[in-house]
């Protein structure tokens, strides 16, 4: 199921959307207003209220998005994220700032640069971060190469919120990278 607010019997989840709306309206630059977005959401996380049962549902096939909330004004949208064992997205920067929370599981995530041109262009594994349950991070491009994914036996839960309307855009990707990678 996918709406574009967030429903009104889920109030955690609303005061979530609140308090993203608060740090937004502060009018600071990208990887600030993703930095204050990640503190504020953290608190959330452990709440076992604050998903309905139509957010956590997956996909056997892929992960599975499920928009929660769009602000009105296309300022940001959050997103509700389930991953079956072994799933991931795939080599991608993002349209604006990201902010990922997780929920339940971990999520590992692999960061990138882009480096050479040319023939030589190829992505280097910069950092590799499993982020758990009750904990959140942001960033903002550029340099926001990455891909996510759920490395353990079973499901994870994470709310991601983007500084774009992701229901009108469909997706926060910018692009996807099919470049040779290299270990740092």
């Amino acid at each position: 199921m996918t709406s574009t607010t967030a429903p009104k019997d889920a109030p955690v989840l609303a005061e979530l959307v609140s308090t993203v709306r608060d740090a937004v309206r502060l009018e600071r630059p990208p990887d600030e207003t993703a930095r204050l977005v990640a503190e504020r959401i953290e608190p959330f996380l452990s709440q076992p209220d604050l998903l309905p049962d139509e957010y956590r549902e997956g996909d056997p096939d892929r992960y599975r998005q499920h928009i929660v909330h769009a602000e009105e004004d296309g300022s940001f949208s959050v997103v509700a994220l389930v991953w079956g064992p072994g799933q991931r997205t795939p080599v991608h920067d993002h349209l604006a700032w990201c902010v990922a929370g997780v929920c339940e599981g971990a999520e590992t995530e692999r960061r990138y640069e882009l480096r050479g041109a040319g023939d030589t262009t190829r992505l280097v594994a910069v950092a590799d971060t499993v982020n758990s349950a009750g904990t959140a991070c942001g960033f903002a491009p550029p340099g926001d190469i990455h891909l996510v994914r759920n490395t353990g036996d079973s499901t994870v839960i994470s709310i991601h919120v983007y500084g774009a309307d992701i229901s009108k855009l469909g997706t926060s990707v910018r692009r996807l990278y099919d470049l040779p990678v290299e270990e740092a």
